[in-house]
């Protein structure tokens, strides 16, 4: 603001300049005017293009303004009350009313309107009491405008500073809140039913131990399981801890279908639910990072575990591999089905945080998911179709 009210003063000045220098008397009286011009001149330029670096200067010190406001009552001498310098004073109680604030907008409109009066009187200019007081008030109009303007600019600046205050809170509310979902979906999804499933393991060991003819070969199998899910249990856990210390290198790489094919079977011998996976020959997967990798598991795992425990379903079908520009995992199974008309907030509501999490976790690594019956007749399938364009380094992510 202060920054533009020079610029005006620049045009005025260099308006006003000839008529002051043609005026002046010659000599001493033309040497003063023209002093007084490029002084002015060149401190109104200053101030115009480095407002940034001089601006403080004249902030914390009302006195040059008063030094360059004598030195325009120079130029408002010469050239007279009547050019278009006059109209120019009325930028300074402007000015005083922005930088000053009230107070010393009341002073430089008291100044430069006695400089006005005294111009005028000095010249012997004869104008009627209206006319000559039309300048001295516009001089006290401006240094109330200057003056409601700093106002208005303060307050301005304060609700900006507040609602930056508050966008950086409610940023970081979100974060915890995005967090503290992300923890609630890898602790419900991962670890916890990891460890479910070693304790499953491990009764159906010790069952199976007990029995009055143990079949080694059963023992054997069922040993191996609990020691296969008890460090899958370890492997997620470190994976956890390496993301809440954002450490995980996004160089490595793994191979989805494979990690699929060994859960899937892990699941079944676990479960003795009946299966299958079916890998698609069209074209081998590209490597996945660490925390997509995980991600995209972790929902396939999560779709069998449904079907398991909620579905009554005595077949699973797991399909995956790439089709086109997709890598596509799919989750069928022929039990029950969801309810007609289910939504995710009726399963939120309800505490059903699976399809919730299964969901978030698509959404996370720039995933579709579908959940319904797709080309079925009957039963649960869960479609996910990762774009291959995913899959570099710039999108990959840990959350």
């Amino acid at each position: 603001m202060c920054r533009q009210v020079f610029g005006f003063r620049l045009a005025m000045i260099a308006v006003a300049a000839p008529a002051a220098l043609l005026n002046a008397n010659p000599g001493l009286g033309t040497r003063l005017v023209g002093t007084a011009v490029v002084v002015t001149f060149m401190v109104s330029y200053v101030l115009f293009r480095d407002w940034e670096r001089f601006g403080p200067l004249l902030l914390r010190h009302p006195t040059l303004l008063a030094l360059d406001t004598l030195f325009g009552s120079l130029l408002l001498i010469s050239a007279g009350p009547d050019t278009t310098l006059a109209y120019v004073s009325v930028c300074t109680p402007l000015l005083a009313g922005i930088a000053y604030s009230w107070r010393g907008a009341a002073v430089f409109a008291s100044l430069q309107s006695l400089i006005l009066l005294l111009v005028q009187t000095a010249l012997h200019h004869h104008s009627s009491p209206a006319e000559t007081l039309l300048l001295p008030g516009f001089c006290v109009i401006t240094g109330a405008v200057g003056s409601t303007l700093r106002n208005l600019l303060l307050r301005f600046g304060t609700a900006t500073q507040a609602l930056t205050t508050m966008k950086a809170r409610l940023a970081v509310a979100e974060a915890i809140s995005a967090e503290r979902a992300r923890l609630a979906r890898e602790m419900h999804d991962s670890v916890a039913k990891t460890l479910h499933g070693v304790a499953l393991a491990a009764e159906g060991l010790a069952i199976s131990a007990s029995a009055t003819h143990p079949n080694p070969t059963l023992l054997r199998q069922q040993a191996e399981l609990v020691a296969r899910s008890a460090r899958r249990a370890a492997t997620e856990s470190r994976e956890l801890l390496s993301d809440l210390r954002r450490e995980s290198d996004q160089a490595d790489s793994t191979d989805v279908l494979r990690e699929l094919a060994a859960r899937t079977k892990d699941f079944s011998t676990r479960t003795g639910l009946q299966t299958d996976y079916h890998p698609a020959e069209e074209m081998a997967a590209p490597p996945v990072t660490p925390p997509v990798a995980r991600q995209l598991l972790t929902i396939a795992e999560e779709a069998m575990e449904n079907a398991h425990r909620h579905a009554s379903a005595t077949h699973i079908d797991v399909r995956a591999g790439v089709e086109g520009d997709q890598l596509c995992i799919s989750v069928y199974d022929d039990g029950r089905g969801l309810p007609p008309d289910t939504t995710l907030d009726e399963l939120r509501r309800a505490g059903h945080f699976g399809l919730v999490g299964m969901v978030e976790r698509a959404a996370s690594v720039g995933a579709r998911i579908h959940i319904g019956r797709g080309a079925h007749a009957k039963g649960t399938e869960v479609l996910l179709q990762l774009p291959l364009a995913e899959l570099t380094p710039t999108h990959g992510t840990t959350s």
